[in-house]
């Protein structure tokens, strides 16, 4: 195995999959750095349906090893959500502000300490068949800030709070980000499966 294509379009995501997965001794490879690749429906229940559809899908359209993740914000008072719809909470095609926005509405007038929430992570590989070979999870908790704070990250980094830290995802910067957080998390229980793959 020399390569292994990345199923995402999300060019945050591949920055930060690939700065946390550099030490393999295997190219990580972006879908979208081909001409055609496919686009995957992400109608999956769980995190799990999502990153397995998606690396299966991608492995047997390039016929080759393919990585997906799936990543959900569960807010505990929100029953979980907006969980396994987290990229598209505010609507089809909407802005990491317009799912923020949404967030911060759902949870007006609520305490920061009830506002318990976790970062959920889910990693796929498949072979080029679509077999999956490899799963793995990672999480972290916090709570959802009462309002936006940072500048670094993408998606919801800028109210999701770090006890440990007192700063959001945002202010802590990609250096730390990408050693706690809960994809560098399952990433690391990735690269632990993957080095014994047979």
């Amino acid at each position: 195995m020399k390569q292994i294509i990345l199923a995402t379009g999300n060019k945050h995501k591949v920055i930060e999959i690939k700065d946390i997965l550099k030490d393999l001794p295997v190219e990580i490879k972006p879908m979208t750095d081909f001409e055609k690749y496919p686009e995957v429906i992400e109608d999956g229940q769980t995190l799990q349906d999502n990153a397995q559809k998606k690396a299966t899908e991608v492995a047997k359209f390039f016929n080759s090893w393919a990585i997906a993740d799936d990543t959900g914000l569960e807010v505990n008072c929100l029953n979980g959500a907006p969980g396994v719809y987290s990229s598209r909470y505010a609507g089809e095609n909407c802005s990491y502000t317009d799912n923020n926005n949404k967030l911060l509405k759902a949870l007006d007038g609520i305490q920061t300490k009830n506002r318990q929430a976790q970062f959920r992570c889910v990693i796929a590989l498949s072979d080029p068949q679509g077999n999956v070979k490899i799963l793995a999870e990672g999480k972290i908790k916090g709570y959802i800030a009462q309002s936006l704070s940072g500048t670094t990250g993408f998606g919801y980094d800028p109210l999701f709070y770090i006890p440990k830290y007192e700063k959001t995802f945002a202010e802590l910067g990609e250096e730390i980000k990408n050693k706690i957080s809960h994809r560098a998390i399952a990433l690391q229980n990735f690269k632990n499966k993957f080095l014994e793959l047979k």
